[in-house]
């Protein structure tokens, strides 16, 4: 079954990721329009050219998943992350931030997102389980085929109840492949930084803390 593309939205999608893949990220692909896309031979010598790319292709999903343990405890950390709509204040590129549906254990909320030249509007609905669980899946947007971030907090060291141990993941795919040459800059600003962000943000709230916080692990996969 073929989706109905709006010819329009996309002209506009692929203007504005060219003006952000022209001043914010390394070209590393020659995109030409749909209608003359031609398979490209592998290019021996001093430069090889690209294979053009389709525009309007589905994007690549990209996870990045890490482990580490905090100097706060799992409330601490959890009423930061849980609390969505001071994100606006903290959260890298987060323009604004609005709930707008609370019902037990589940809110949703509208975020907006800024890679300029692109601003993201989409709707999120996240998950709740108090201390251990903040899961936030978006269900609306144009830019995003798939986002879903999750933050799950269990115990840190033994006798140490001002710690915890934070498994953290996000998993996003861009709506069309125009978008991968922004990936690298998502991934860089947004992804890498997310969790330093509401660290920041406790130590703000609850003071330094009690123990310097360590990494344990890092995954990155692109399917």
């Amino acid at each position: 079954m073929k989706t109905k593309v709006d010819k329009k939205e996309v002209e506009n999608i692929i203007k504005a990721t060219c003006r952000c893949i022209l001043y914010h990220v390394p070209q590393s692909h020659v995109v030409v329009p749909h209608q003359t896309l031609q398979t490209s031979q592998p290019c021996s010598g001093l430069f090889n050219i690209p294979k053009p790319i389709n525009p309007l292709a589905k994007g690549k999903r990209q996870e990045y998943s890490e482990r580490r343990i905090l100097g706060y405890s799992m409330d601490q950390m959890y009423e930061i992350v849980s609390d969505v709509e001071l994100y606006k204040e903290f959260v890298p590129w987060c323009k604004d931030s609005m709930v707008f549906n609370r019902r037990p254990n589940h809110l949703k909320c509208k975020l907006e997102v800024g890679f300029p030249p692109l601003l993201e509007r989409y709707t999120s609905l996240v998950t709740l389980a108090r201390p251990n669980l903040v899961k936030s899946e978006c269900t609306e947007g144009k830019l995003f085929n798939h986002m879903l971030t999750i933050w799950r907090f269990s115990p840190g060291l033994p006798g140490q109840p001002n710690t915890c141990t934070l498994d953290f993941s996000i998993s996003f795919e861009f709506r069309y492949a125009i978008h991968s040459q922004m990936s690298t800059m998502f991934f860089d600003q947004v992804v890498k930084t997310m969790v330093s962000a509401f660290l920041k943000r406790a130590k703000k709230v609850y003071g330094p803390e009690s123990m310097k916080s360590r990494q344990i692990n890092v995954r990155m996969v692109t399917t």
